[in-house]
């Protein structure tokens, strides 16, 4: 789509000129005050959401505990929008992200991206183009390709960016970090992360559908949805209530199932502690693969190679209720909490982290845990995910799961898992500096799509 006309820039003279003449307070964009680091008279950081029902009503409720002001909402849905509709009366209300944007343009300091995974990058582009800070729901993309443009485009852009893996901020990926890089366990040379999605405690319903194919049937669309608009640049197909609100994630079209939703999670601890970026190689086993929908369970292994000092790693990936083999030294009474965790192997013992994001770390067996001596605190503790990226958005810091350095890495890295679970388990032999499998033009083709017409990054 291309750029709508603007509307008359107010100066920054004429603003305060204004507030002074009425005897208000106003709350003005920081960038009209002047350079990165000034605050606005409120010291609050203007904020436009796209999406505002289902966990964006999450995340527009924790940025706004963390001292931000919700300026503008936008979401097509208004059905599943009504809460926070409802919640915030006053705010200017939107349908279309690009008409929000392109008329409060001054008005808007940053972005919240919480939509569908196949809209994240249209509209998180759309924002960084037009000097936008920007969070991102997970996964960062839905394709491959679409995490590496918008983390080089928010790095060219010099905007505070932030994925939201809020696992990032736990006490426990610090302690992961720490404990690992003072040598608890060894050289790590295996990895093993899990998650029950898309099942739930191992068991059905599922929490969205996987292992089927497309609905026959066609029924009205909702008055208070706007189709054309949820599919944003995904390819046309007639309304479902299969998709929509939240049934997308199973569908190759929409969402990247278990992996997308909670490898971004549960893989992150690992990424970070590990200093893993591209793998070498990524291959997979799973229930039978249909064409519209991801399958219910699947393996995917990952194989990284030596990064300075640290020896290659092979990363083992399980969903849909399926989990690694018990690890030597958990002791027969206990048992792998089946919906999340993670199983750092080393060469001098195994650490279990059961939940997911990075949850409270443990070496294995009891006995080692206790008998432990714990390393001093080397790195710095978060004062909470949402409010990091508020902080970065002053001009104070960086996000961990900023686009450019951890978060499109680690989306890539995810997606390609899904690639390869698309073409039945095929191993794909990865350059990452050409953005190719180099053994698959199969799968370098699936690395993106062709967007609808209208639309673009």
């Amino acid at each position: 789509m291309k750029d709508q006309a603007r509307e008359p820039r107010i100066s920054r003279r004429d603003i305060l000129a204004g507030a002074a003449t009425a005897g208000v307070f106003m709350i003005v964009p920081r960038h009209v005050l002047g350079g990165k680091g000034q605050t606005a008279p409120s010291d609050k950081i203007n904020i436009a959401c796209v999406g505002a029902g289902g966990q964006a009503a999450w995340d527009i409720d924790q940025l706004q505990k963390a001292g931000a002001h919700i300026a503008f909402l936008c979401d097509v849905d208004l059905k599943n929008a009504a809460r926070t509709f409802n919640k915030y009366p006053d705010t200017p209300q939107y349908r279309d992200y690009r008409e929000m944007i392109e008329k409060e343009r001054d008005r808007i300091d940053a972005v919240l991206v919480a939509t569908p995974d196949h809209t994240h990058a249209p509209a998180c582009m759309y924002a960084i183009k037009r000097g936008k800070h920007v969070y991102c729901e997970k996964p960062l993309t839905r394709t491959v390709y679409e995490a590496r443009a918008i983390g080089r485009a928010a790095r060219e852009a010099k905007v505070a960016t932030q994925m939201g893996n809020q696992g990032m901020a736990f006490e426990g990926n610090r302690l992961i970090n720490e404990w690992i890089r003072a040598g608890a366990i060894g050289h790590v040379r295996e990895v093993h992360v899990w998650s029950d999605r898309p099942t739930h405690k191992g068991k059905n319903p599922l929490w969205w559908a996987q292992g089927i194919e497309r609905p026959a049937d066609a029924p009205p669309v909702p008055e208070t949805l706007d189709w054309d608009l949820w599919l944003g640049s995904a390819p046309y197909r007639p309304y479902h209530p299969a998709y929509v609100p939240f049934a997308w994630r199973g569908w190759w079209d929409y969402g990247s199932g278990g992996l997308g939703d909670m490898g971004i999670h549960n893989i992150a601890p690992a990424f970070s502690a590990l200093k893993l970026t591209a793998p070498i190689s990524v291959h997979s086993c799973s229930t039978p693969v249909f064409s519209e929908t991801l399958p219910v369970a699947s393996v995917v292994h990952y194989e990284f190679p030596a990064r300075g000092k640290m020896p290659p790693v092979t990363l083992h990936w399980y969903d849909g209720g399926l989990v690694p083999a018990r690890p030597k030294g958990l002791e027969d009474n206990r048992e792998l909490d089946r919906e999340d965790g993670l199983i750092f192997v080393g060469d001098r013992g195994s650490m279990l982290v059961e939940g997911w994001g990075g949850e409270t770390p443990m070496l294995i067996p009891e006995s080692k845990m206790k008998s432990f001596k714990r390393p001093p605190k080397t790195f710095p503790r978060s004062v909470g995910h949402h409010k990091e990226w508020l902080e970065a958005c002053k001009g104070n810091g960086t996000p961990r799961s900023n686009f450019p350095d951890f978060a499109g890495p680690l989306t890539e890295a995810v997606l390609l898992g899904t690639v390869s679970v698309r073409l039945k388990g095929k191993k794909l032999l990865w350059d990452p500096v050409n953005l190719k499998v180099t053994n698959s033009d199969e799968a370098t083709k699936l690395l993106h799509y062709q967007y609808r017409e209208g639309w673009s990054l």
